[in-house]
This record gives C-alpha cells, sequence and structure tokens, in this order.
C-alpha cells in the first residue's frame, strides 16, 4: 500500500469518527431520593429513561441515580437540576415550601379525584400559569400527584379528635398547614426519612399513599391504617426536571426524543401509575394483619368540613400574595373535573 493511499484512508477513518462524534452519545444523569427498587423509580422514571434511550436509537444515555447518590439532601433537588449537579432531577415540590405557591393548589384537602385526573389538570394547569414563572428555571417534563393520601399510625385514627397530640409527618407545607389545624403535631421531613423516624418515635405516624409503604416498610412499623373510601385527603405534588442548558445543547433531534416523552401523556402515566401500585402496598398491611380503617362517608364529611379552612386560608393568603388563590382554584377544580369526568 502507498503512503499516499494509506493517508487517503486515514483521512476518511478520521473523518468517519468525526462523523461519529457529532451524533455521539449524550450522557444524561437522573438524580432522585428513593431506591433503585421502589416503584416510581421501577415504574416510571426507569419507563420514561428506557424509552428515550431506544428512541434515540442509543445516542441519548441515561445514568440512574437512586437514593441521592449524587449528594445532597431531597430538599436540594430541584437546585441541582437548576445548577446542572445533576441533568434531571424527580423531586417533591414541597420540599422546597413556599417556592412554587400555585401548585400548592393541588395538594389541597379533597380536591384530588384520581391521580390521572389530577395530574393532566396539573400539566394543563402549569402550561397556562407556571411555566414561565415558578418553572422559568428548568424545563419540567412531566409534572403529577400520586393517588390518595391516607393516615398510618401507631394508634387508630377514626375521628379528627384522635390526631390531638399525634405527632404526625407530613410531605408539604400545605399538608403540614392542615394536620397542625386539625390537631396535630405536624412534623415536616422528606419520605426517606420516615422509617428512622417511626422507629425511633420522633413521629407517631405519617402521612403517605399506600404506594410507597413498601420501599419503606411501614406496615412493619405501625399497625394502623385509616383510608378516607373514595375521597382524597391530601396528593403531594411531584417535578420531574431537566436542565435548562442540558436540553438547550442537544441537537434539535434529541430534542424532539424529550419532547415526545414528556407532557400531560407522560404525566398522566406516572399519576396513573403510581395510584396503581397502591395495591400491592394494602396487601402487605392485610398479610402483617394490622388494621386499616376505612372511614363511612359520613365520617368523611366530618373531615372535610373540618379541612375546609385550610383550603379558605390558603386562597386567601395566595390572593394576598398577589398569584390568584380564588382563579387557581376555580381553574383546578374545574380541569380535575373536566379529566374525571364530571360534568
Amino acid at each position: 500500500m502507498t503512503t499516499t493511499r494509506r493517508t487517503v484512508l486515514g483521512l476518511m477513518a478520521a473523518a468517519c469518527m468525526t462523523t461519529s462524534a457529532a451524533a455521539q452519545e449524550v450522557t444524561l444523569r437522573l438524580h432522585q431520593f428513593l431506591p433503585a427498587q421502589a416503584n416510581v423509580p421501577t415504574h416510571i422514571l426507569d419507563v420514561w429513561a428506557d424509552k428515550v434511550e431506544a428512541d434515540s436509537e442509543g445516542r441519548i444515555k441515561i445514568d440512574r441515580f437512586p437514593s441521592m447518590q449524587l449528594g445532597g439532601t431531597p430538599p436540594q433537588l430541584i437546585d441541582q437540576a437548576i445548577d446542572g449537579v445533576a441533568d434531571i432531577v424527580w423531586t417533591v415540590a414541597g420540599y422546597t415550601p413556599g417556592r412554587f405557591p400555585q401548585l400548592e393548589v393541588f395538594e389541597l384537602p379533597f380536591i384530588s379525584t384520581s391521580a390521572e385526573a389530577t395530574s393532566r389538570a396539573y400539566w394543563e394547569l402549569a402550561e397556562e400559569r407556571m411555566m414561565d414563572t415558578d418553572f422559568a428555571a428548568f424545563k419540567p417534563l412531566g409534572l403529577w400527584v400520586h393517588g390518595p393520601g391516607l393516615i398510618h399510625s401507631s394508634r387508630p385514627i377514626t375521628d379528627v379528635a384522635d390526631l390531638n397530640g399525634l405527632k404526625l409527618r407530613a410531605p408539604t407545607r400545605t399538608t403540614t398547614t392542615m394536620f397542625t389545624g386539625l390537631g396535630a403535631t405536624s412534623v415536616g421531613m422528606p419520605v426517606p426519612a420516615v422509617p428512622e423516624a417511626l422507629s425511633k418515635g420522633v413521629i407517631d405516624g405519617a402521612v403517605i399513599p399506600w404506594e410507597v409503604v413498601p420501599a419503606l416498610k411501614v406496615h412493619e412499623l405501625v399497625s394502623n391504617h385509616t383510608e378516607f373510601g373514595n375521597a382524597h385527603l391530601y396528593t403531594t405534588a411531584f417535578i420531574f426536571a431537566m436542565n435548562n442548558a442540558a436540553y438547550d445543547n442537544l441537537p434539535d433531534d434529541l430534542k424532539a426524543v424529550i419532547d415526545a416523552n414528556s407532557g400531560i401523556e407522560f404525566s398522566a402515566f406516572a399519576g396513573r401509575t403510581m395510584e396503581e401500585y397502591d395495591a400491592p402496598g394494602r396487601a402487605l398491611a392485610l398479610e402483617a394483619g394490622n388494621n386499616i380503617i376505612t372511614l363511612t362517608p359520613e365520617q368523611v364529611d366530618a373531615w372535610r368540613a373540618a379541612s375546609q379552612p385550610t383550603i379558605d386560608n390558603w386562597i386567601a393568603e395566595t390572593d394576598a400574595a398577589g398569584n390568584d388563590g380564588t382563579g387557581l382554584y376555580q381553574a383546578a377544580t374545574a380541569l380535575i373535573a373536566k379529566h374525571s369526568g364530571v360534568n
């Protein structure tokens, strides 16, 4: 082979490498607070990441970091997405109380009907009112809520008065306000801290959906679980967010892959999936012989009446802060009704 031919072949190989580099694999770091085997990582986040990888034909790789493996604490996740410590995060909006005031409307007592309907409403209202305000510092990929929240406690809870003196973990500012108003001693903490807090007696109970019970082994730490029939005492708003620069630096075809796998349908899928996985958590409590208390409609009505001041006060406070609490509540309830098929 002549020197000239070797040179030409070398240049061709270099050109191929350059072309390959131009279509190189993009690695994105996904950070979140639950163990990898928990329901949300397994049945939602991994499903999303696998689909993005497949749709990009391998050009996007999602490295998954569960249980805060990139460092920090759960309340720091949203800033990690903004600052680029992680490219994508999944977090609880309420871990940073007051930071996302408009979405708190979806966490008000008894507003949710189903996780899917409320998640669709959440995304729609965010598109209308929050993308350029509350969420301007990052790119929302999914916005959803979990299924009906309930009370898991060391002693039976049936009436509102039973909350008096109970040290109860609450996930968000709105739930903390509500349970304090109902007589409990509300303790705010991220959900990974719940098992140790229960085992050490720091708290006497926690409000979480059935879905996360298996990962936290709550059914082994308390023996009473209070359900509210078909009503949702509360729910929690989640944010699945991407660093703006990480998204902006993608080529257009890879942005399209991210976009196609994000938005209202993904949000609805995530909410629906969380609620579907309530059943296995409840089954574990039954297998353990725990006391599952299902309130009657009349009992639920008493809780609704006792919780109404939380709604009224939130609307008034949000109005006073210039965030149109009245309009947000009206819009949220109308959107939830629309997606629930209620005329």
